[in-house]
């Protein structure tokens, strides 16, 4: 058992109406208590993702948060601390990487708690902060690919013509890796300052989303695209229709208003054309699938930057502004 004694946290100061970086606060609270099938986590690392803020800016009000305070953060990788009634798949000392939900969050701490089906093990190959980055950027880019898009990543599927929009983001860089694992042809966009890095990850065409050409979303090869896995925003559905295929869908990561409005157009006149609005589902199977794969070297985590728990507001202020190659990592 631990002591659960008042320790260090960063935590929401008034709600999410009050949403500049300075209304983090670093404060003092108690050590979690497990609950039944719970783990309590002295954190290693914690990723940052772009969910984390819309929770603070209230976006996403008033399903989430459900309390105040509010530790933000679900992606987190540390040591085993304490478990709960139930846990029979790890004990104190066990190394593993998590993910909670947008309305538990918990990962701008010093200790979280964590649910045991979305936890797994951290072997010694795979880093504290390769790992934490995997959870909800890796995740979505694991399901929009292999249930929305149909890639199958061990290769034995048909070729297929992938466009994956923000390729350098969090998302998306993960995508494009794992996109080619699974055989597809991939076009990938992005600014300028990263073509180099979207190709190394294995694009087959890079576009700068600001020239003429980015812009449209054309293929320079011409091809037309059986899925689009869209990271990024304000792209209309006009941009998109003529760079599929016939049966071509727009995944929409992050869909509003608008998104959801052809989204229902689209059923409603049986169009072969979709857009589809994508919502993360985690599995603690697929967790350990992505964790297996960087431990083999076939799937890497690009980390854009890492900051110490005590300066969270720097890493909370790149998240905010939506231009990080790869992802944000907070130590302790």
């Amino acid at each position: 058992m631990i002591n659960h004694s008042p320790c260090g946290k960063l935590v929401t100061a008034h709600g999410p109406n009050l949403f500049l970086v300075g209304n983090l606060k670093h404060v003092e609270v108690p050590v979690p208590i497990p609950k039944k099938d719970e783990l309590v986590l002295k954190l290693e690392a914690t990723s940052l993702n772009a969910a984390d803020w819309k929770v603070q800016k209230g976006m996403v009000r008033p399903f989430w948060p459900r309390k105040f305070p509010h530790i933000p953060g679900t992606d987190v990788a540390g040591e085993v601390v304490e478990v709960g009634p139930g846990v029979k798949s790890f004990k104190v000392g066990d190394k593993v990487v998590a993910v909670n939900s947008l309305a538990d969050g918990g990962g701008l701490a010093e200790f979280a708690v964590t649910k045991e089906r979305l936890t797994v093990s951290r072997p010694a190959e795979v880093s504290a902060a390769e790992a934490a980055a995997l959870p909800i950027a890796g995740l979505t880019a694991h399901q929009t690919l292999t249930q929305q898009a149909g890639i199958k990543l061990d290769g034995t599927g048909q070729q297929r013509n992938i466009l994956i929009t923000a390729a350098s983001g969090g998302v998306g860089h993960y995508a494009v890796q794992l996109a080619k694992l699974g055989n597809a042809h991939v076009t990938a966009t992005c600014g300028a300052r990263n073509i180099d890095f979207v190709k190394s990850l294995g694009a087959d065409e890079v576009l700068d989303y600001k020239t003429p050409d980015g812009a449209a979303l054309k293929s320079p090869s011409g091809k037309k695209y059986d899925a689009v896995i869209h990271c990024a925003k304000d792209i209309p559905w006009s941009t998109f229709e003529p760079n599929l295929s016939a049966n071509g869908k727009v995944l929409d990561l992050a869909p509003g208003p608008g998104a959801m409005m052809t989204f229902a157009l689209k059923k409603l006149t049986f169009s072969k054309k979709q857009l589809l609005p994508v919502f993360l589902s985690a599995k603690g199977e697929n967790l350990d699938y992505l964790v297996k794969l960087v431990k083999e070297g076939k799937l890497k985590t690009v980390i854009d930057s890492k900051h110490s728990l005590s300066k969270a507001e720097d890493a909370w202020a790149k998240i905010v502004d939506r231009h990080a190659t790869g992802k944000i990592i907070v130590e302790p």
